[in-house]
């Protein structure tokens, strides 16, 4: 199976390089990409988990209204992308599921921070996507953390995939960089090892980013993105569905998989 997921937020990412962008474009950059994202998966018909901001979900409800139709699901990324604090682990679930009458199983926060787990189960989440098991210099050192899920506190913990044995992360950034052959190649390694594959992206991904004037993105992060990205997605997801491999939403992977606190598959 594969968890296939995506943050929508306010795209506020250049900030993080000393570049000033208007709120009104870090959301309609973030509704583009989303829109992008939703037709790619409506043309493959497969279905994917949308962590959301409550602020990015206020400003873009036509476009979350959209995805829960087309049979999505619908998770919490935090209040804020740039502000946290315990507080809003309750309060964005609670928002989100007023907002648009559905229940909020899920959380991720933002930038795969550490979060506090005893908060996260009494906000009454289920399950927590925040964990990239490798190392990032200056991001994070999570060598020492299981690469498959696992329970703690009582919530489920769903890592990003990273492969076997080198701990390599199948994250959005590789997936620019890499050949497509070869991101390919080691996504089928790690599903087939852990039959599961947890990979996640950004909207602002499949929006033109090569102006580095305007945005500062180092060319890492430039490649392969709007068109070019829309493009290689398409063709993964095609070629993942050609190995027979099932794309699930998280509610249904917990489902299909029976987990549970005494039961760790």
């Amino acid at each position: 199976m594969i968890l296939l997921s995506f943050d929508i937020e306010e795209f506020d990412m250049p900030f993080e390089y000393n570049k000033d962008i208007s709120f009104d474009e870090q959301i309609r950059r973030s509704i583009e990409g989303t829109e992008a994202i939703l037709d790619i998966l409506a043309k493959q018909q497969v279905k994917a988990t949308f962590f959301s901001t409550v602020v990015f979900a206020q400003h873009a409800q036509g476009t979350i209204h959209r995805l829960l139709r087309e049979g999505h699901e619908l998770a919490s990324h935090g209040y804020y992308h740039s502000d946290f604090s315990p507080e809003h682990l309750l309060a964005s679930k609670t928002a989100l599921e007023e907002l648009f009458d559905v229940s909020i199983q899920g959380y991720r926060m933002a930038r795969m921070q550490p979060v506090d787990e005893k908060e996260v189960e009494k906000a009454g989440y289920i399950y927590n996507s925040s964990i990239n098991p490798t190392w990032l210099p200056g991001r994070y050192n999570n060598l020492h953390i299981s690469r498959r899920y696992f329970w703690q506190q009582n919530v489920l913990q769903i890592p990003a995939s990273v492969t076997p044995v080198v701990r390599f992360p199948l994250f959005w950034l590789s997936f620019h960089n890499l050949p497509l052959w070869l991101y390919n190649g080691l996504s089928r390694w790690t599903l087939n090892k852990d039959t599961y594959l947890n990979i996640y992206f950004h909207p602002w991904e499949f929006t033109d980013l090569t102006d580095k004037v305007k945005f500062g993105f180092p060319f890492y992060v430039r490649k392969n993105t709007g068109k070019k990205m829309i493009r290689r997605m398409d063709s993964f997801i095609a070629s993942m569905k050609k190995s027979k491999a099932d794309f699930v939403t998280f509610k249904e992977f917990i489902q299909r998989k029976k987990i549970n606190n005494g039961n760790m598959d």
